[in-house]
């Protein structure tokens, strides 16, 4: 089935707007966002909201103290955490942890849960994180979320139509290995109108995300389509998505191979050591994001 632009646009309007109820980032979170995103916004203005919510209270102290940020000693004030860590980092960690509550779930089918997508994105986010590391780009907690939210389309068609999702999965006919022998994208062509990338750039549209978001989650699978100038996260998340696969992290419906494009790591600046030597560090990157956000 082949559908023009605008009825692909309708198709993830009606898919976003079926899951509303679902796909809802907490009061706190948009507020959070929100003021963010005002330049006007102090650390202050950032404390008085956070104040408001102890879990998240919590979870920033834990995160703000994790090997994760390497950051010296133990911090015990939001001030300080805030004043440390940055708004920008604050805001990432408060979507990182609404976004767990959405992954919630079982087995859908013998190859697919929630649960695996949840562990493939946190390797990816990972993943993402070290490269940007790497590369001394300033961004490494764009570079988490990016990764964390690359696949969420795939949760907004789980939400949305589930037996549709149950039919794109058996489509894909996984080998032994748990390798898909078919294209994932284009089965989800046939059975929805449109791909996890198209229902994941919708979403970010939804939640207000920055456009870097929107590309990252809408062209994961084919970074080039980017902008050259916006391109760079949506680079690094493509890589990280394989390094995740070739781990073994839980999902990987949608890569039948995890061989990295030698343009894109060129676009990147990144060798094949270097990629090898992320790569090394990824597992005990994956188990301290897993006790970050479990």
């Amino acid at each position: 089935m082949s559908v023009s632009t605008a009825d692909r646009e309708q198709i993830v309007a009606n898919a976003i707007q079926e899951i509303s109820h679902i796909a809802t980032l907490p009061e706190v979170t948009l507020k959070i966002i929100e003021l963010v995103e005002d330049p006007s916004s102090t650390a202050q203005d950032l404390h008085n909201i956070i104040s408001y919510d102890p879990a998240l209270c919590s979870r920033l102290l834990k995160v703000v103290n994790s090997a994760f940020y390497g950051l010296p000693g133990q911090i015990g004030s939001i001030n300080r955490a805030i004043v440390l860590l940055g708004l920008n980092a604050v805001k990432n960690i408060a979507i990182a942890a609404s976004l767990a509550k959405l992954f919630r779930g079982g087995d859908l089918t013998p190859n697919f849960s929630a649960r695996d997508l949840w562990k493939h994105s946190t390797a990816t986010a990972a993943g993402a994180k070290l490269i940007a590391d790497k590369l001394k780009i300033g961004l490494p907690d764009e570079a988490f979320l990016a990764g964390l939210i690359h696949d969420i389309g795939v949760m907004v068609e789980l939400q949305a139509d589930r037996h549709k999702l149950i039919e794109v999965v058996d489509q894909l006919e996984v080998d032994k290995d748990g390798v898909p022998t078919k294209c994932m994208l284009e089965i989800e062509e046939q059975v929805f109108g449109a791909t996890h990338q198209d229902f994941g750039a919708g979403l970010c549209d939804k939640w207000k995300f920055p456009r870097t978001f929107h590309h990252v989650t809408g062209s994961h699978h084919n970074p080039f389509d980017v902008p050259a100038d916006n391109r760079l996260l949506t680079c690094i998340v493509y890589v990280a998505d394989r390094m995740a696969a070739d781990l073994g992290a839980g999902f990987r419906l949608d890569l039948q191979c995890t061989e990295v494009d030698a343009e894109l790591l060129e676009e990147l600046k990144l060798t094949k050591p270097q990629l090898e030597e992320i790569a090394k560090l990824l597992p005990e990157a994956l188990d301290e994001v897993e006790q970050l956000l479990g």
